[in-house]
């Protein structure tokens, strides 16, 4: 390949004919599965492996790759979940005592849960470009698509130059007599080409460091275990020692039962900006190799995985470090460099540990850019989902030959400049206004998902469609779909129940807070109103286009399974040994 070819290929983005396909299903449709051309003619029948013949439309408007495999769309999930904010500001909460912390986080796993399943059924479905936006659109009405796109994305891009500065910031824990702007650049031009050279390089780099993340995690709970036991210098075997001493709850900066309770919220509030995933796995959906068979496996590893991180987590910090600490009571309120504000530090610290404090910095590093490289990939690919309805320029829907939708990476790459803010004064109070943004996006993006879910089983029911038939069926719905939602709308406005307290009010909280809500309001009723929409009747609710493009995808991937004889005669896929340890690990799109 020459230079010219390489530039052409990765660069140089076109607009798709309405009448393109994606290459691979041009040839498969009559190969894989034996039809004929007089089959053909039959409006939008086709046959896979694994379906009946289904009378569904073709999305032609999918131009990007299947290339993730069930791996790279777990450890993404992770990977576009767990920040920094596990490790490090995980410890803001402890200070309200060990107790509230765990069942802050407990608490909210349940709701999660709810989330995950719903969003599960919905997309592994139908998991076409942007999967959960579009679905607003189809199940209940345009107008609540475009607001849907509109709030994921910021979500998505408010977080690049979050995680950006926090990388920055964790560098300083070794030196800084350096400029801020030097990382940063270093950083979002890192961004730039780890996305810019296809989605299975992108899902390959994300992949090994999602799995740092993992480690990480994983080591730190190991940690916990080995110290709490007498496995450290001092030779004390502290268990629950901190959970008697000074106690398993504070009330803090509260006083009485009633700051007991507030300490709670307080923690429970800390989880609903910490703890999230399952939209980011629906992301994937339609660059996932045999979704149908793969992102069933995904969500369910996923949401077992993060919980066992994030309330583990919660755990092993309040076990290390007692509420009352100097240390930890000394960062309530400040950022301090790198890894020094992480409660797992400040137990090393304590503990006369010196070499660990150095590793868990460089897998801040990973976990932070990872964090960063996911959120580049999932508003990108919001954004070129949003353009293909028409809701955005046509412009944004073009792509380069490997796939990249190059203007909307590039317009949602541009919100890292805002990490330079860095370099002025008042930039921790910027990234405090972004927080406050991220926390009121995710809810609100969580409600919609539920709210969604519930036009979707109203409309599989109107149509005579069979929810046991789908790739996964979720439990007790739609009332884990309702009350999922409800939580997700009450916290929205929970979270910030302390400006409306005597003494409490600021104004510009209360913006930052609410501002989200306003503008999502606003977009609903200038789209509903110019649009003139209508919330979409059930038995005409669209659940069939895109179907097509998935069944096509499926025969000719099970095609070339066939032709490399990796298939066995009853249909089921050869393993060797390692494929079936990577099944225990990471799920298989097999299954």
């Amino acid at each position: 390949m020459g230079l010219s070819s390489f530039i052409q290929d990765n660069f140089v983005p076109h607009i798709p004919r309405s009448s393109e396909q994606v290459h691979r299903t041009q040839t498969s449709e009559i190969g894989a599965v034996g039809s004929s051309p007089a089959q053909e003619d039959k409006k939008g029948e086709v046959s896979s492996i694994h379906s009946t013949v289904s009378y569904s439309s073709r999305d032609s408007s999918n131009h990007l790759h299947r290339s993730l495999r069930g791996r790279h769309v777990q450890l993404l999930g992770i990977g576009a979940t767990i920040g920094s904010a596990l490790f490090v500001a995980i410890g803001q909460a402890l200070p309200y005592g060990p107790l509230n912390l765990f069942l802050g986080f407990l608490v909210w796993s349940l709701p999660i849960l709810c989330i995950t399943i719903t969003t599960a059924e919905m997309v592994t479905y139908l998991p076409i470009t942007s999967p959960f936006v579009r679905l607003a659109g189809r199940c209940c009405d345009d107008a609540l698509e475009v607001m849907t796109a509109w709030n994921f994305w910021f979500l998505c891009c408010a977080q690049i130059p979050f995680e950006v500065v926090t990388v920055n910031s964790i560098i300083h824990f070794w030196r800084d007599d350096y400029s801020a702007g030097i990382p940063l650049a270093v950083q979002v031009v890192l961004y730039f080409l780890i996305n810019i050279f296809g989605v299975a390089i992108y899902g390959e780099v994300e992949f090994w460091l999602s799995l740092g993340k993992v480690v990480l995690a994983v080591g730190l709970i190991l940690f916990t275990f080995v110290t709490m036991v007498g496995g450290n210098p001092k030779h004390d075997a502290f268990g629950f020692r901190y959970w008697r001493d000074p106690g398993p709850i504070s009330s803090y900066e509260f006083t009485g039962s009633t700051g007991n309770f507030r300490g709670f919220l307080a923690c429970l509030i800390r989880a609903t900006f910490t703890f999230a995933g399952p939209e980011y796995v629906s992301l994937v959906a339609s660059e996932t190799i045999n979704p149908r068979k793969t992102l069933p496996s995904a969500y369910k590893q996923v949401f077992i995985r993060l919980t066992i991180f994030f309330i583990g987590g919660s755990l092993c910090v309040g076990i290390l470090v007692p509420y009352n600490d100097p240390l930890l009571l000394q960062s309530q309120g400040v950022t301090k460099p790198g890894a020094g504000g992480s409660p797992y530090v400040i137990a090393m610290q304590n503990l006369g540990i010196s070499v660990l404090p150095d590793i868990v910095n460089v897998l801040l590093i990973t976990a932070a850019f990872s964090a960063g490289n996911s959120y580049t990939y999932c508003s990108s690919r919001t954004l070129y989902g949003f353009a293909l309805d028409g809701y955005a320029p046509k412009f944004l829907t073009a792509t380069t030959k490997s796939g990249i939708p190059m203007y909307c990476m590039l317009i949602s790459l541009a919100w890292s400049l805002i990490s330079f803010l860095q370099l002025g004064e008042g930039a921790s109070e910027v990234l405090n206004w972004i927080i406050n943004l991220i926390t009121s996006c995710q809810l609100i993006n969580f409600s919609i998902l539920c709210f969604t879910y519930i036009f979707f089983y109203r409309a599989t029911k109107a149509q005579g469609i069979d929810r046991r038939s789908l790739p996964f069926r979720g439990w007790f719905q739609p009332y884990l779909a309702i009350f999922g939602g409800s939580m997700a709308f009450i916290m929205i406005f929970v979270g910030t129940y302390g400006i409306f307290m005597p003494g409490g009010w600021s104004y510009k909280t209360f913006l930052f807070s609410y501002l989200m809500i306003f503008i999502d309001i606003g977009i609903f009723i200038f789209y509903k109103l110019f649009r003139r929409t209508k919330f979409k009747r059930a038995a005409e609710v669209d659940l069939v286009t895109g179907l097509k493009e998935v069944e096509e995808h499926e025969a000719w991937y099970y095609q070339q399974l066939e032709a490399k004889n990796q298939l066995s005669a009853d249909g089921e896929i050869k393993r060797t040994w390692w494929q079936r340890v990577c099944e225990v690990l990471f799920g298989s799109e097999m299954r």
